[in-house]
């Protein structure tokens, strides 16, 4: 008797240049927004306040740019890596229309990558996934790839062909989707909780966030359900009490919009990430971690035709249960230290 039940894909059942439609198109609602404040304590005034919103020339208070990510994020998951063993990194990611309530999102991805592993156990998927709004426009473009088990190991692993992945978006590409009509005065720094703007960051600048959180079981399965994340490794732990590591992982994401929210302490008008350059989650994560986080700018973009926003290209660092004060981040073997669970390499937006 055939079954109706879907297993996810494995190594094998993937194939060069597959187009992939994702099922379950998202309509976003203001209880994703409030939950998404709830589960980070986003504190980032251009998606907290309708009227500051406004203000920056938004017609009204989009969702959080990582809001926008997990929810075309979350509609892959089914179909790439419902049977993988980690996300391992992203690049090109470019941010495109705002996300606001009412909206609805759908993703396509395409198989752009395949690395079998030595191991015969599994391999690397590579895709470059596509969210889009109800009228078309991309919302999201970016590139990830993910560790995938085979259905069985096999002896002989197979030909590699991984694609050439690009570099940090360049100014000219990039989306800005607010425009300052009034400019950015001292009222709206205050309302922002900052007055450093785009010409007061250095490159090479370092920036300790300070703050700590911790993780919670409840908050990591709360964000992974919201997200329609259906990964076994975040929710099954009846499964994966008898993986190596016999706990459930955090989804890597969720590090991501953690690193997010505490990067406002030092970074608080930075209002919308334009880029994902690159990322890496370098070592899992458990609940009962503590997150701390630190930045440093890599550059400086003055984009073509504005005088208004500038954009920061940063490296975002998280670390678990170790504070940044002397910014953790390589050993002297440049392998990552291992307390340190994210390297993310973004753009964000910022008034002048």
């Amino acid at each position: 008797m055939a079954t109706k039940t879907e297993p996810g894909n494995y190594f094998e059942d993937f194939t060069l240049g597959q187009q992939i439609v994702h099922a379950t198109p998202r309509t976003v609602t203001d209880g994703d927004i409030a939950l998404y404040t709830a589960l980070y304590g986003s504190r980032f005034a251009a998606c907290s306040a309708q009227t500051f919103a406004r203000d920056l020339g938004y017609p009204r208070m989009p969702a959080d740019s990582l809001l926008a990510f997990h929810l075309v994020f979350g509609k892959t998951v089914p179909d790439i890596s419902l049977n993988a063993v980690a996300n391992l990194g992203y690049a090109g990611g470019r941010f495109g229309a705002p996300v606001y309530p009412g909206d609805t999102v759908t993703t396509t991805s395409e198989v752009i990558g395949l690395k079998p592993n030595s191991s015969g156990k599994n391999g690397n998927v590579y895709v470059r996934s596509i969210g889009r709004n109800q009228d078309d426009d991309v919302v999201l473009d970016y590139i990830r790839w993910v560790m995938v088990n085979r259905r069985e190991p096999v002896s002989e692993v197979g030909e590699a062909s991984i694609p050439d992945l690009p570099g940090a978006v360049p100014a000219d590409e990039l989306v800005v989707p607010f425009d300052l009509p009034n400019g950015y005065d001292e009222r709206m720094q205050t309302l922002a909780g900052s007055a450093h703007l785009w010409g007061d960051y250095e490159v090479g600048e370092q920036i300790d966030h300070v703050d700590g959180m911790t993780i919670e079981e409840s908050d990591h399965m709360l964000a992974t359900r919201l997200y329609q994340n259906t990964a076994k490794v975040h929710f099954n732990q009846f499964m994966q009490k008898d993986s190596k590591i016999g706990r459930r992982l955090i989804y890597g994401g969720h590090i991501i919009s953690l690193a997010r929210s505490l990067s406002f302490n030092g970074l608080a008008n930075a209002h919308a990430i334009a880029a994902i350059n690159a990322g890496a989650h370098c070592n899992p994560t458990f609940a009962g971690d503590t997150i701390h986080a630190w930045s440093q700018v890599l550059e400086k973009m003055e984009l073509p035709g504005r005088s208004d926003v500038g954009a920061l290209r940063l490296r975002t660092v998280a670390t678990k249960d170790l504070p940044c004060s002397d910014f953790p981040y390589r050993g002297e073997d440049g392998k990552y230290l291992p307390n340190v669970v994210l390297d993310f390499d973004y753009t964000v937006l910022m008034p002048r």
